[in-house]
């Protein structure tokens, strides 16, 4: 059967998925699944992230993004891999790749409130005192966000035939990490890489991503005939799509699809563009061994076991964020 090749993303109401309704459920499972399996990317209406939050929060990083760079530096905490706080202008570089990208984020991770001994694998979230509300404002959208995922993985996990809660355990105070990215205008565009991008063409490191839609457009998916298409998320929609994890944990049965931000037209290249993606990962302890459903004589297996923190950290020094 020949693959299909979407003109755009699927769209699924997360609603059909919780809201009690059991054929509802399992059309929402089966279509999740057949987009996962080909272009790797869906919007998703009706999750726990509301656009009020959402713009509240955009509004809070343009404000830290105006800080002068030698505020933002402060912030910039060396030792943590650019794990929690600022990372400054052209830091990371997709794998494979040497030049900086063209922007520049902020890294708020998971908060331990209990007993929990994972709590120690943590660095604490730095938070800027010039902007205070960030930190409310922040958390509250990191856990609207993680419930999200935990319910689209509920639905991947019945695509694979799994228990609905298989995920649940290994995601719980998981290592997940909320960026606000700015990429910022560039006055001269002849003044950077001939190569520099904003976001070269790259696949995410973690089980699920969820992307709140940006200010402009600019996002871009690699679909399997070699052809990009363009992604905007609509109001009220976030898009999510499959990382490396998943990928590597199915055995490729879920895609990790390539994706990138390209520039705009050189005119509009003095244009700034916000885009906050939560990235949802698992618990470091997680093996990402390929599940035995996912191999048999057409699929064999294709990677090596490895625990989830193990991969990170490995994906990590590939893109420059920590040292080899």
């Amino acid at each position: 059967m020949e693959p299909i090749l979407y003109d755009q993303i699927p769209s699924l109401d997360l609603a059909d998925f919780y809201g009690g309704d059991a054929e509802k459920k399992k059309k929402f499972v089966a279509d999740l699944g057949a987009a996962y399996n080909t272009i790797g990317f869906v919007a998703i209406r009706n999750h726990y992230l509301n656009d009020d939050l959402a713009d509240k929060l955009y509004s809070v990083i343009k404000k830290f993004y105006a800080l002068p760079d030698e505020i933002k530096g402060l912030y910039e905490i060396p030792g943590l891999a650019g794990q929690r706080g600022y990372i400054g202008k052209g830091k990371e570089h997709a794998k494979g790749r040497n030049t900086g990208d063209l922007k520049e984020f902020y890294h708020i991770g998971q908060e331990v409130l209990d007993n929990d001994p994972i709590k120690k694998e943590y660095p604490d979230n730095v938070w800027p005192k010039e902007i205070p509300e960030l930190k409310e404002i922040g958390l509250e959208v990191y856990k609207r966000l993680e419930k999200t995922g935990v319910y689209m993985l509920r639905a991947i996990a019945l695509y694979l035939n799994l228990p609905e809660d298989y995920f649940d355990s290994k995601v719980k105070h998981g290592n997940s990490i909320l960026r606000p990215i700015h990429y910022y205008p560039i006055p001269n565009p002849d003044e950077v890489p001939a190569d520099a991008v904003r976001a070269a063409e790259h696949g995410d490191i973690n089980l699920i991503t969820l992307l709140m839609g940006a200010s402009a457009d600019g996002l871009q998916v690699l679909r399997n005939d070699g052809k990009w298409i363009p992604i905007t998320a609509l109001p009220e929609q976030l898009v999510v799509n499959v990382g490396d994890m998943l990928e590597r944990l199915t055995n490729k049965k879920l895609k990790s699809t390539i994706h990138r931000v390209v520039n705009p037209p050189r005119d509009q290249m003095d244009k700034p563009r916000y885009s906050i993606p939560f990235f949802m990962h698992p618990r470091s302890e997680m093996s990402l061994a390929s599940l035995p459903s996912c191999v048999d004589a057409q699929h064999p297996k294709l990677w090596e076991d490895i625990t989830a923190g193990a991969f990170l950290d490995q994906r990590l020094a590939e893109i420059g964020l920590k040292k080899k």
